[in-house]
Formats: C-alpha cells, sequence, structure tokens
C-alpha cells in the first residue's frame, strides 16, 4: 500500500524543512518556485503518486519550514544543499529532480553540483533576470520588493506580486486556480520571503554564465517555459542549445507558474520525459542536428 507521511521534517544545516512524501517506488523532488510551497506541486502529486515516490518540501524561510534570522543562512548553493539534505535525510541515492523558478535554477545548480544523485532534471521557468541588459532592473526590483516584505503587511505584498504580468495568465484561465496560489502566498512568512529575495533571487548568477558548466552537463534534462513568461524565453533557449542532453517545451499562452497553469499538459510531457530517461532513449543531441547551413549537413563539401 502507498504510504502518506505529514508533517516531518528534515534537519539540514541548522535549519528544520518540513517535508512531505507519497507513493512508492521511483523517487521524484519538486522543488519550488519563489511564490510558492509545497502545496504548489499538489496536481503533480495526484498524478505522479500513482507511478512514483513523490517528495515536496517547503524552503527555508517558508513555515512549517524554519524562518532562520541570518541573512547567511540563504544562498542559492544552500538551496541545492536543501535538496540533497532532503534526499539524504531519506535514504536515497538518486532521484528524477524537478523545480519551477527559483526551485528550476536550485535543480539546475543541482545537476551542476551533484549529477550523479540526479535521474533527470525539469528545469521549468528559470532565467529571471538573466538577460545581461535586464540585470540592474532585475535586481532593483528585487530590493524594492525585500523592501516591502519587510515593511508591509504580507497579504497587501502577495497580492500586487500575484499580479505580475507573467501572473495574469494564470488568472485568466482559472481564477479558482489562482486564488488559491494567493492565498496560499499570503499565508507565508515575510521575513522569509524578504531574506529569500535578497540573499537567493537577488545575489544568484545569471544563466548565461553558466554556459560552460552547462556545456558538460549529462544528465537528462527537459526546459519548460510558457510562451508568455518573456524573461524566461531566451534564456531557455539558451539552456536547450547548450545542455547537450536537454529538450525544449514551450507551452502555449502561458506565463509562470505553468504546473498550475497547464497541469494536465505539464504532467503528461514530463511523464513522457522520464519515461524516455528510464527506457534509456533519451540521450545527448546528435551533432549531426547543428550545421552553418540550414538544409546541408555540416560535413557537407561543395
Amino acid at each position: 500500500m502507498a504510504r502518506v507521511k505529514t508533517m516531518p521534517r528534515a534537519f539540514i544545516n541548522g535549519v528544520n524543512l518540513y517535508y512531505e512524501e507519497a507513493g512508492d517506488a521511483v523517487p521524484m523532488i519538486f522543488v519550488h518556485e519563489f511564490a510558492g510551497e509545497a502545496k504548489s506541486w499538489e496536481p503533480q502529486v495526484r498524478f505522479f503518486r500513482r507511478r512514483y515516490r513523490t517528495i515536496t518540501f517547503n524552503a527555508r524561510g517558508y513555515p512549517p519550514s524554519d524562518v532562520p534570522e541570518d541573512p547567511a543562512a540563504y544562498s542559492q548553493r544552500q538551496a541545492v544543499e536543501d535538496i540533497r539534505g532532503i534526499l539524504d535525510h531519506l535514504t536515497i541515492d538518486k532521484a528524477h529532480v524537478i523545480g519551477l523558478s527559483m526551485g528550476g535554477y536550485a535543480a539546475l545548480h543541482f545537476g551542476l553540483l551533484y549529477p550523479e544523485r540526479a535521474l533527470s532534471l525539469v528545469i521549468a521557468g528559470a532565467g529571471y533576470g538573466s538577460k545581461p541588459e535586464e540585470r540592474d532592473t532585475f535586481r532593483r526590483d528585487c530590493a524594492a520588493l525585500a523592501e516591502r516584505f519587510e515593511r508591509e503587511p504580507m497579504e497587501q505584498v502577495a497580492a500586487i506580486y500575484a499580479m505580475g504580468p507573467a501572473r495574469v495568465q494564470f488568472r485568466d484561465k482559472d481564477v479558482q486556480g489562482w486564488e488559491q496560489f494567493c492565498d496560499l502566498l499570503k499565508q507565508q512568512s515575510a521575513q522569509g520571503h524578504a531574506l529569500t529575495m535578497r540573499r537567493v533571487q537577488m545575489m544568484r548568477e545569471s544563466i548565461y554564465e553558466l554556459g560552460d558548466r552547462m556545456a558538460r552537463l549529462t544528465v537528462p534534462t527537459l526546459i519548460v517555459t510558457g510562451d508568455e513568461d518573456e524573461p524566461c524565453l531566451e534564456p531557455a533557449l539558451y539552456m536547450k542549445r547548450t545542455i547537450p542532453t536537454a529538450g525544449l517545451l514551450v507551452i502555449p499562452r502561458s506565463g509562470h507558474a505553468v504546473n498550475l497553469e497547464e497541469p494536465d499538459l505539464f504532467n503528461r510531457q514530463v511523464l513522457d520525459f522520464v519515461a524516455a530517461v528510464e527506457a534509456g532513449r533519451w540521450t545527448p543531441r546528435n551533432r549531426a542536428s547543428v550545421s552553418r547551413s540550414a538544409i546541408l549537413p555540416a560535413d557537407w563539401q561543395s
């Protein structure tokens, strides 16, 4: 019988992290976005728990996980170590790692740092603030938002954040689902969000700064983006072109929270991906597909 556990904690680098697991068989861990939490993956857990052992958790700063007051407790590297810590706590050697946005960055870095621990990577909605011409504006906006989290009620700031240019697509499609997303965000910690914004979002590397490392990545990878998630479109294409084992899924008429906006499409595509990986059919890109000519083989001689 499939097991379901609720409210357990994993003690990782001095911080208690809340996690849930459901189902059996091959492990699959989900890493949430800045505006999410473990419950943000419910459509995926309900789908995948029938075939996999699903693990979700709340990042540090997201109750019921601890909210450390020390800014040094938050970083991109620490987000990666928290994934590893959860897997170690559950004595899991390898897992499919699926992340959205902030979680997508963490999934990518996990694959770069611990490729031997990842069966595959799903990197969705990753790339905010990566474009060189947008770096300064992104960091300025992050600082302004962090300040608002520090001095205004969480409900007030969450309501503004949920109306961002890559969030309105979700509201237009599914008002009830979007309202549930808003309600979860409003219940979270303003302090945790401020610290996460300052120490993780603002300080992380651009996707374009990871090119050399991504070019050596051999873990099977699926890049996912909504076609109206403007800050992530070019970074997604860059990752596809740079990671030898990457495929790219662009979901039409969709914004940032693609797993919630289009859960059926997201689930089926991820299932097809992991099934191909497990069958040994997700292989590196055929280099013959890369040519200076649109129609002639790369080694063609005139």
